[in-house]
């Protein structure tokens, strides 16, 4: 069993076009290139996160439902098929399994963790429950050279993420690699080009990764690099158009880079059919109103409508302190903010949003998957039927570095495209606690000397995400020889590649100092600043 946290949503449109996050078996998107790869999703958070990793290869690389005929996948003609990871057991009941005819198909297999535990039951071996499950790192080392270890050195550092394991192979299997704990890391059949690996190479914390999947992208595929995300691109702009074709988008924004980059994207595929509105709801931060207006106005020149709603959403927040139910009542608010500016928006049919794919997987947003919900996100899983527009996603499958240079392709100003991400709920789980006015104004006076802090430093571009967060605790200071019972700032920064792991941010003392002293003497109310210093995995990013 692969232990994973978070189920995604069926990604059978790569586009994110479709609208519907249930999309039948069949639903597959239209080839982009003349070859590419499938991954069949089992349920792993990871899903994703391998096909990023074969798109680094700048090979085509496409997510498609586990339960796919394997006549189905002949047609499409695959290079080569990924199975992913999965919170289930091969041996449970239920348990979720692909056509065993795949395997037969002639076309390359490579299960990882639990597909290849699939695999390997399919053709002959055996899985069990290990006593004690592996999760972190391990030494790797390789039985067989070459394949999918070419180039590799004999002993390499994988991440393991599992309860169950092959216990037995069948004759036709060969070991690849052991570790300690597992003698069948990794493993290849002698007829058929099946390969299966029990760790995971697709995430960061398996440094050599990325050179196994280009083995088997590249080498026992033979996939040649010929996709570009500029591909991406022209490929989603011909869908708007096919899909909206007179009609009317509107699109929400709130000047973080996901929204604008959706913003840009519609703009370059229905021009003057896009109308952007924005929600101002008194959860921005500093100066947020002005610069949206002034980007999405004069440079892109886009029908901007500006609803002032900081009183509605404010009188809903008093008196909720729980994350959750934050969320629930500003994507409430959001929706029906919508609803009542796009009554003035003739022929409005489309909402488009600015969903990314690690939205989409903590949001654990498969009601039928198996993994629970991290934390619910406003602009997942569509509107409701009564509002009567369809949505439209085209950044639903991709992550927010994919996101920064299709932004770039699309002539965005290297500053927007840059910005740090912006929780869809805003600073309301910023404010730990209850949200008020006064809370609010301490919060974006401090959010903005971190930001500014980190800029004079020449770090903000070296920092993934940076921002303030107010604690709901008070504690006790001296300022002017009096005593203080004042409010406490925590500084967050971290650093990631793909926003699915992170690590924080070693940012030099005397730049948190001066952080630290100008919170304190410049914001009214605080008395106290800490540093988070804690990584995701086991934090999140955001503290709500």
């Amino acid at each position: 069993m692969s232990v994973s946290p978070a189920h995604p949503a069926d990604s059978s449109d790569p586009s994110g076009l479709s609208g519907d996050p249930k999309s039948s078996p069949d639903a597959v998107a239209p080839a982009l290139t003349d070859q590419r790869i499938v991954v069949l999703d089992f349920g792993s958070q990871y899903a994703q996160l391998i096909a990023r990793r074969v798109r680094e290869q700048n090979v085509y690389c496409q997510i498609l439902r586990h339960d796919l005929s394997a006549e189905r996948i002949a047609e499409l003609a695959p290079k080569g098929i990924i199975l992913s990871g999965g919170p289930s057991s091969v041996y449970d009941e239920g348990a979720p399994r692909c056509d065993p005819e795949l395997f037969r198909l002639g076309i390359p297999v490579l299960g990882i963790c639990y597909g290849m535990q699939l695999a390997c039951e399919a053709l002959g071996g055996k899985v069990d429950n290990t006593e004690t499950r592996e999760y972190g790192h391990a030494t790797c080392q390789i039985v067989q050279p070459g394949t999918l270890f070419d180039k590799l050195p004999d002993a390499i550092d994988v991440w393991m993420s599992h309860g169950d394991q092959v216990s037995s192979i069948s004759d036709s299997f060969e070991a690849l690699a052991r570790t300690r704990t597992c003698p069948y890391a990794a493993i290849g059949h002698k007829e058929l080009p099946v390969y299966g690996m029990q760790f995971h190479p697709e995430v960061t914390h398996t440094p050599l990764g990325g050179q196994v999947l280009a083995n088997f992208v590249r080498g026992i595929c033979g996939c040649e690099p010929n996709w570009q995300l500029s591909d991406f691109a022209e490929a989603a702009i011909t869908q708007i158009r096919d899909r909206v074709g007179d009609r009317r988008v509107i699109c929400g924004l709130s000047g973080g880079v996901d929204s604008s980059v959706v913003a840009a994207l519609l703009y370059k595929a229905i021009g003057t059919q896009l109308t952007c509105i924005l929600i101002d709801n008194g959860l921005l931060r500093k100066n947020e109103q002005s610069l949206v207006i002034d980007e999405f106005s004069n440079h892109f020149k886009t029908d901007l409508h500006v609803v002032h709603a900081e009183d509605r959403f404010l009188a809903s927040l008093a008196g909720v302190a729980e994350p959750q139910e934050k969320r629930r009542r500003i994507g409430h608010d959001f929706i029906e903010c919508f609803k009542k500016e796009a009554e003035s928006i003739d022929n409005a049919h489309f909402l488009a949003q600015g969903t990314l794919y690690p939205d989409v997987i903590e949001s654990g947003a498969d009601p039928d998957g198996p993994a629970a919900t991290i934390k619910l996100h406003h602009n997942v899983g569509g509107l409701p039927e009564e509002l009567g527009f369809e949505l439209i996603e085209p950044l639903r499958d991709l992550f927010k570095d994919e996101v920064r240079r299709l932004g770039l392709e699309l002539g965005l100003p290297e500053k927007l495209v840059w910005r740090h991400p912006f929780p869809g709920p805003g600073l309301a789980v910023r404010c730990l606690g209850e949200v008020t006015r006064d809370k609010l104004e301490v919060l974006r006076a401090a959010d903005a000397i971190v930001i500014e802090e980190i800029e004079n430093a020449g770090l903000y571009r070296e920092t993934s995400q940076t921002f303030a967060v107010l604690l709901p605790v008070q504690s006790v200071g001296v300022m002017g020889d009096a005593r203080t019972y004042d409010n406490a700032i925590a500084v967050r920064s971290v650093n990631t590649n793909d926003f699915m792991t992170a690590d924080w941010s070693r940012l030099p003392y005397d730049l948190l100092a001066r952080i630290s002293t100008r919170i304190i003497n410049e914001v009214q109310g605080v008395n106290r600043v800490c540093y988070d210093i804690s990584s995701k995995p086991p934090a999140t990013i955001e503290w709500e």
